[in-house]
């Protein structure tokens, strides 16, 4: 990492409400892989490389080799994981081979089919429950919504937190969409009163602190910083990314020694340090929401604001644009551009630092994006204009 590696090209399809797209998942990714090579000003037979997330994703690298017309692939990987959780951990991937000269041009992608495959958040269908759900299922705590808000619930009770502070993640990937024309929720202004009367989800999380359930896929292009700066766009660099857990995160949350909380402080120290940067040098963030409230937790793990601080953090306009001194989720995010697992938000991360954002930061020379709060394994990744 510290600027080894840049991505050169971001790209996406079309961004659909869950069960709308007309395309497959496969097409849906060979469409945005083919959008960020473009974006690259590279050819598709220049792709060595693959890397994907999500144990279960279908996408296999042959296949879309084949489909795409890709170079031979020298280098594959996938970051195991269910959820958005291990995101930035692919970057980690991509870093690697390109660094030990695996690879030389790597794609990295997620793409997403809800109607075509089913829906990531309902309950799982199981014969018997067994394990941690014989536990969870009889009390109905199966759906990643109703595990969050226990967690989210517990958190704002120790820490004395309002539903203001969870309005305001909503508010601001809202506010900010209106400015994006790929957002799903483009058009859809949200009102503080409007959120308010939403119905309830599951306490404390009304209809808009959940994140949207959409078809779509995010693709990136990386390469070396040598090669990215003959490229068509303004180089990005990976200044650094951490990833991973702590001991006990393997086992269901219930059981860690600190329920409520984001589980990313010690990836938060990571970064930074092999960043060389802190918290205060960013200038803008995207934070994965799958709930809001799990967002105000990655907010202060990854080293914002105290958790007794958060909500005069998120507060008076503190992370919108244009006058925010954090602005984050500058595309809308989870909850209102798209839910891509969370990687659309690396392609903003990435035009936050080129500048062609839709709501542009003045001079971005660091941008973090932080994936799925909530649930070990963690990652985060932080990119900037020098290498």
């Amino acid at each position: 990492m510290h600027g080894r590696t840049a991505v050169a090209g971001v790209g996406e399809s079309r961004y659909y409400r869950r069960g709308a797209a007309d395309e497959t998942e496969f097409q849906l990714a060979c469409i945005a892989i083919r959008n960020a090579v473009e974006d690259a000003g590279l050819k598709l037979s220049d792709v060595d490389g693959i890397v994907s997330f999500m144990d279960r994703d279908r996408n296999h690298p042959a296949r879309l080799g084949a489909a795409l017309g890709t170079g031979k692939l020298n280098f594959t990987g996938q970051a195991w994981g269910g959820g958005g959780n291990l995101g930035m951990s692919t970057l980690m991937i991509a870093d690697g081979a390109l660094t030990a000269g695996y690879a030389e041009c790597v794609v990295i992608f997620r793409a997403l089919a809800q109607g075509q495959f089913g829906r990531f958040g309902r309950a799982p269908a199981v014969a018997r429950a067994a394990g941690e759900q014989a536990y969870l299922m009889p009390f109905g705590v199966a759906a990643p919504v109703v595990r969050n808000a226990l967690m989210v619930r517990r958190y704002m009770h120790e820490h004395g937190i309002g539903q203001e502070a969870l309005a305001e993640i909503a508010l601001a990937a809202y506010a900010h969409a209106q400015h994006n024309p790929r957002a799903v929720r483009y058009g859809h202004p949200l009102t503080r009163e409007d959120y308010h009367a939403s119905r309830w989800i599951a306490e404390p999380f009304h209809l808009f602190d959940c994140c949207q359930e959409n078809d779509g896929a995010a693709a990136i292009v990386m390469t070396t910083a040598e090669r990215a700066r003959d490229l068509a766009k303004p180089p990005v660099y990976l200044r650094a990314a951490a990833a991973g857990m702590e001991r006990w995160g393997g086992v269901p949350a219930f059981n860690e020694p600190s329920f409520p909380n984001g589980r990313y402080w010690h990836i938060g120290e990571k970064l930074w340090e092999r960043a060389g940067a802190g918290p205060a040098d960013v200038d803008v963030a995207q934070f994965y929401e799958n709930f809001s409230g799990t967002t105000l937790m990655a907010i202060s793990d990854i080293g914002f604001a105290p958790a007794d601080g958060i909500e005069d953090f998120v507060s008076g306009g503190n992370i919108q644009w244009p006058d925010g001194d954090l602005p984050i989720n500058t595309s809308g995010g989870n909850l209102a551009e798209a839910y891509i697992h969370g990687f659309q938000a690396v392609n903003e991360g990435v035009r936050q630092v080129r500048g062609d954002s839709t709501c542009q930061v003045p001079d971005v020379e660091l941008s973090l994006v932080v994936s799925g709060p909530g649930t070990p394994p963690g990652s985060a990744a932080l990119f900037s204009r020098e290498p």
